[in-house]
């Protein structure tokens, strides 16, 4: 338990280190970029000597490094500044916090659906390996794979709205909650879920089966599995207790990162259908030069990924047992 409280510890460190690195160059590209926030907030407007005056009472006349301390120290105070262009004068939290909560819910559908069926589509392959349905299963789903999202997600508005008409084309709906400034829609409890769910998952499903299908294999080589066997066990029960359960350790890693993903969203799914979140509001600042949103978005970004790396390591510890001792015994 020492030698896995320590390791917490030493990552622990780690993470203020990984978080100014990350938010260094980042501050780096946006003063340095296209562009200062004075003047995209003045847009066509122009005089000289009142954006210098602006820039005194802004603080962005002071060197680079103090300017990097100064915004430091107001994220750490939880200010992360102001929108100079998308929505001029209210405060970046309060334009992330929303968004960040519509983007988690058809991250959390799109991640339920790939990994269950990326699960079973990898076990099953392993389990019919040598015959032609091996090929197929994981085959099927690896053209999905190569499929890019912004010529997949046409073609399920196409079919599904054009054609069936069974979903909504764009949009955000669903019963409304307060979130503090403002409400949002609850749309895992409508039909605008699925679309985004199935353009997020599809993709993803090709690569959970093919590590799922590698670890079951190795584990149905292992001699526990032949000894159950051998007891006279069903099929069944010999995959359900001992083979999928060990073979699924492996996936803890990419469900942690995959939780990442959750509050960056997806880019273009939500552009092109106009929800709401975070990957539609990250878009819209790079292309309109507002620079506190995207510093907050890195940060924020950035610090969930050292976070859910962290969460891993910790994880491993308590499925599966060798690696507590080869952490508690120092090793």
């Amino acid at each position: 338990m020492q030698g896995l409280l320590g390791y917490v510890v030493q990552r622990l460190l780690w993470l203020p280190v990984v978080i100014i690195v990350v938010s260094f160059l980042a501050f780096t590209i946006t003063r340095f970029g296209p562009g200062d926030p004075i003047s995209v907030l003045g847009q066509n407007y122009r005089d000289d000597e009142v954006f210098e005056r602006v820039r005194k009472e802004r603080g962005l006349d002071k060197p680079f490094y103090e300017q990097y301390y100064i915004y430091m120290r107001d994220v750490l105070h939880g200010d992360f500044g102001e929108s100079v262009s998308i929505y001029r004068g209210v405060e970046v939290w309060d334009i992330i916090w929303p968004r960040m909560l519509v983007s988690i819910q058809p991250g959390i559908v799109a991640l339920v659906i790939a990994f269950s069926l990326g699960t079973a589509v990898g076990v099953f392959s392993a389990l019919r390996q040598g015959t032609w349905m091996d090929p197929f299963a994981i085959g099927g789903f690896l053209l999905l794979q190569s499929i890019p999202v912004l010529v997949s997600l046409p073609f399920l508005v196409l079919i599904f709205v054009l054609k069936l008409g069974l979903l909504p084309a764009t949009g955000w709906g669903g019963p409304s909650v307060d979130v503090g400034p403002q409400e949002i829609a609850l749309g895992i409890f409508s039909k605008h879920i699925i679309l985004p769910a199935l353009a997020l998952s599809l993709p993803g499903v090709a690569g959970i089966a093919r590590l799922v299908r590698a670890t079951t294999l190795a584990v149905l080589g292992e001699d526990y599995v032949r000894t159950a066997r051998a007891k006279g066990l069903p099929e069944l029960a010999v995959v359900g207790r001992h083979v999928v359960r060990n073979s699924l350790l492996p996936l803890v890693t990419v469900v942690g990162l995959s939780l990442v993903a959750l509050i960056e969203g997806a880019f273009f799914t939500e552009t092109i259908l106009g929800i709401p979140g975070i990957g539609e509001l990250g878009y819209r600042a790079a292309t309109s030069r507002d620079y506190d949103v995207i510093l907050a978005l890195v940060l924020i970004i950035a610090f969930a990924f050292v976070v859910a790396n962290l969460v891993i390591d910790i994880a491993y510890t308590f499925i599966d047992p060798r690696v507590r001792y080869e952490r508690g015994s120092g090793r």
